[in-house]
């Protein structure tokens, strides 16, 4: 007896008679009123009758594709169900990193508005603090004379 593999796949050819033509216009015709079903089940229904091949034959082919459909139904929302875990799994990933970040960053403002409300503004460097010379309050210096006979030693150091 032929062995067939799992999945066989056969053609149909219509020639460009007009006994083809006018059968593939009801084959058309005939699926464009049933949308459930191919091109592939009309031929095998045609082929149960033509054959005389018993009804409950029939029903049980019926059966095992339902029952294929179902699986493979089952095996997409398991993929499915997957893809969910692993999207959402990521995202709760991602959500917890950005709220330890904003704890951090919280945490970082409030330290800094306390050692700014506790020191003097005026611990600024005054190296990091230029003042042009046109806007400085002119202020007269006494010069000490110690101090100018220290800063000519200074000067030759």
């Amino acid at each position: 007896m032929f062995q067939w593999s799992k999945k066989v796949v056969k053609s149909v050819t219509f020639n460009p008679e007009i006994a083809d033509e006018s059968l593939l216009a009801q084959v058309e015709n005939y699926l464009e009123t049933q949308p459930d079903k191919t091109f592939s089940d009309l031929c095998k229904e045609a082929l149960w009758n033509f054959l005389c091949v018993p009804e409950p034959v029939q029903l049980t082919s019926k059966i095992a594709n339902v029952t294929t459909v179902e699986q493979k139904i089952g095996e997409i929302q398991n993929q499915i169900a997957g893809f969910e875990e692993r999207f959402f799994a990521k995202e709760s990933h991602r959500l917890e990193s950005m709220e330890s970040q904003m704890l951090q960053l919280t945490q970082q403002v409030a330290k800094l508005t306390i050692i700014l409300n506790q020191e003097p503004l005026t611990c600024i460097p005054s190296d990091s603090v230029s003042v042009a010379p046109a806007m400085a309050p002119a202020i007269p210096q006494e010069v000490d004379p110690v101090i100018s006979r220290i800063g000519q030693f200074l000067d030759d150091f």
